[in-house]
């Protein structure tokens, strides 16, 4: 890891609310509108966080913001949940029917 690096943030609790999360997913694991939701819910506020707390949060110095794009390309990228395209979900179920 360089210098110029972000240091990682002290996140408080996310351990917990990511295993809560496994929990009602695991809850529910046969019920798809229940998991569905649950999807919704996730993007939501994936949705909120992006466009609200994190694009206020942008760096407002040029040094700043390489440290930011640095350590989005050395950790994994940037954070997307991706809808499932009808394509794959039909693939899926024809599938099934076979």
């Amino acid at each position: 890891s360089s210098a110029s690096a972000l240091p990682k943030p002290a996140l408080e609790h996310l351990d917990e609310v990511v295993d809560r999360v496994h929990d009602l997913a695991e809850l529910h694991q046969t019920d798809p509108l229940a998991l569905l939701q649950l999807l919704r819910t996730l993007e939501q506020l994936h949705r909120e966080i992006q466009q609200g707390y994190f694009q206020s949060a942008l760096p407002d110095s040029r040094q700043s913001l390489y440290a930011l794009l640095r350590d989005i390309e050395e950790n994994g990228g940037w954070p997307y949940i991706q809808r499932w395209k009808l394509q794959d979900l039909f693939a899926n179920l024809a599938e099934l029917e076979q």
